[in-house]
């Protein structure tokens, strides 16, 4: 699970900015070519999601956790949006979900 937490990272970043981009091209009126490197830089989320060493449903099962708490943090330091407690809990449980079932001997 330790060297799993790198790519999950990764992938985390990698799908959230990615969707990110593609939003801001849709929803913020943005330029195309924004979208369309959203779009690559998705492709290249799925790409690192092939790297854990889990099986596919645990791999993403596990993730999103991870994907969880990182749209908590995206969302404050992008966005601007501040958590609340709530916002805050909910990711904590993710993760420790995550763990579990991603935590393997």
């Amino acid at each position: 699970m330790i060297r799993s937490i790198p790519l999950f990272l990764l992938a985390a970043l990698a799908e959230i900015s990615g969707a990110y981009l593609v939003w801001q091209w849709i929803r913020g009126g943005r330029t195309w070519a924004l979208g369309l490197l959203g779009a690559l830089v998705l492709f290249g989320y799925g790409l690192l999601q092939t790297r854990q060493p889990f099986n596919f449903g645990r791999a993403f099962a596990a993730y999103g956790g991870v994907f969880i708490a990182l749209s908590t943090l995206w969302g404050w330091w992008v966005d601007g949006r501040k958590p609340d407690a709530r916002d805050w809990i909910g990711a904590a449980i993710c993760l420790l979900g995550a763990a579990v079932i991603g935590w393997r001997r």
